[in-house]
């Protein structure tokens, strides 16, 4: 057999080239991404401590922690995540199961990947003028459905995806016993896909933990430690946002600590869905 010694040291040398370069932006992002997370740990490492958890945010000159902040994080994440889920589930589900092919299965996704490539302060001004301006302040409540605006693309496009790589013998299967539909969905196809469902969850959970724009437009602040969702309530982006353009050092200070908190809980997260996601492979 006769080899173009020509044609062969140019794939070569093609070959190499895309795997020097892709190999160069790989490690010039990682450069990035360790001096921010040098950044942060250096920051914010140093004003962790147990007044974090047990105090609310402090007028400037006094101590303090993030109590209140923390505690209005976790609520409003929690809420949308329990209102979003279930609706982005059954989206999803219906995608994949029952109309994969139809005229109303491809608006919905289309308007799904619409939702999901929108800016969230688009979706904090939507939310705004839906809730906050009629009801005359700002809120909780108001803070949790911009967020499960954000929960559902996430999740509907995580449960189609995973229900879509289940085998079609399953469902054929399960069919041939004589199941309906649903059960079939329920006791095969969803059991199948759990894996790849919560990974979509813990996403989901994962891009509203550092969402600041729709809050600010819906949640707003609070200074102070309060349980009403029907008011205005703290969260760590908004304070971080609040404090990291303050003149106070000690506000500063704060604020590199919430950040290093946000990017724990993400970083945490996405560790995990990747678990699940490798776990569902296997």
């Amino acid at each position: 057999m006769v080899i173009n010694q020509g044609l062969y040291f140019r794939r070569r040398l093609a070959n190499t080239t895309f795997i020097v370069l892709s190999l160069s932006a790989a490690v010039f992002g990682l450069i990035w991404l360790t001096f921010i997370l040098w950044e942060l740990l250096a920051n914010g490492v140093a004003a962790l401590g147990p007044h974090l958890f047990r105090e609310s945010t402090p007028p400037p000159g006094t101590p303090g922690g993030l109590a209140n902040a923390i505690f209005g994080s976790v609520v409003m994440s929690l809420g949308a995540v329990l209102l979003g889920t279930p609706i982005g589930i059954f989206a999803g589900t219906y995608l994949a199961e029952y109309a994969r092919y139809g005229k109303l299965a491809f608006v919905v996704r289309f308007v799904n990947d619409i939702l999901l490539s929108a800016p969230s302060i688009v979706i904090g001004l939507f939310i705004y003028q839906l809730m906050v301006a009629p009801m005359g302040h700002f809120s909780g409540y108001a803070g949790i459905a911009a967020l499960t605006v954000i929960v559902i693309p996430v999740v509907v496009r995580t449960t189609e995806n995973m229900l879509l790589l289940v085998p079609n013998s399953l469902r054929e299967a399960a069919s041939a016993l004589g199941a309906p539909q649903s059960f079939v969905i329920k006791l095969v196809t969803w059991k199948a896909a759990r894996a790849g469902m919560i990974t979509g969850v813990l996403l989901a959970v994962a891009r509203i933990s550092g969402e600041t724009a729709p809050l600010l437009f819906t949640a707003l602040n609070n200074q102070f430690w309060s349980t009403d969702l029907n008011a205005p309530m703290a969260s760590l982006p908004a304070v971080i946002f609040k404090y990291a353009l303050s003149p106070y050092e000690d506000w500063h200070d704060l604020a590199w600590a919430g950040a290093l908190l946000v990017t724990a809980t993400v970083l945490t997260l996405s560790i995990a869905a990747r678990m699940l996601s490798n776990q569902k492979r296997t």
